[in-house]
């Protein structure tokens, strides 16, 4: 008779694996189908070779991802957000800012673009592409500028931090077409000319200007009421 705690043959019995939930199994099954993406393409990734990685079954990634291509994006994404995690820059000015949110995300989106680009080669139509990447991106980002966005107004820089999310998302928009484009890192003259050219002028065209200049922003607090 075997032992409580005992398997058959009175080996010690494996406890029961730990179920992952939330935020913790979804990252290992975007983890598990950008490693399957990477290693065999997107033509012969499948979902059971997805859920084989992750230690799961293809009903939860069906659930998740109905479609092959929303999984392919989604994992691309997660790896892209995974790669620029980092705190939201506090230089003391709009201007630099959203220059050092620009370079966290310059050398993640191209490398994550060209291996995304060599295993879609030769891909059939329903493949996604890398303008889906972008769009996809669009989509989730946004709470960094946010943060930018509301420091500047708090140090005058800016009347309001309520802009439309096109002009929120056109610095990051202009350096995706970028990367996207070349499949390469954007230059830094490049990403100044963004902010400097095109995003300055269009935030403080629509959020109207602060009190104080960004040099001033940085040389002393805002008063308070």
């Amino acid at each position: 008779m075997s032992l409580k705690g005992e398997g058959p043959a009175g080996e010690p019995a494996h406890a029961p694996k730990r179920r992952r939930r939330g935020a913790e199994l979804e990252k290992a099954l975007l983890d598990a189908a950008w490693a399957e993406l990477m290693e065999s393409g997107y033509e012969t990734m499948t979902y059971d070779a997805v859920a084989e990685r992750a230690s799961t079954s293809r009903a939860v990634l069906y659930r998740r991802w109905p479609a092959k291509r929303e999984l392919a994006l989604a994992a691309a994404a997660s790896r892209l957000g995974a790669d620029i995690a980092a705190p939201t820059p506090d230089t003391g000015s709009l201007r630099g800012d959203v220059i050092a949110l620009m370079h966290a995300a310059n050398d993640a989106r191209a490398r994550v673009a060209i291996q995304l680009a060599a295993r879609l080669d030769g891909a059939d139509r329903d493949a996604p592409t890398l303008a889906d990447l972008r769009t996809k991106l669009t989509e989730s980002r946004g709470s960094r500028m946010r943060t930018v966005l509301e420091r500047a107004r708090d140090r005058g820089e800016i009347a309001t931090a309520d802009v439309p999310p096109r002009v929120r998302n056109a610095a990051f928009d202009l350096l995706a077409n970028e990367v996207l484009v070349t499949q390469a890192s954007a230059a830094d003259e490049a990403i100044e000319e963004i902010v400097d050219q095109v995003f300055l002028p269009l935030v403080h065209a629509v959020a109207g200007p602060g009190g104080r200049t960004a040099a001033e922003a940085r040389s002393r607090p805002a008063p308070r009421d």
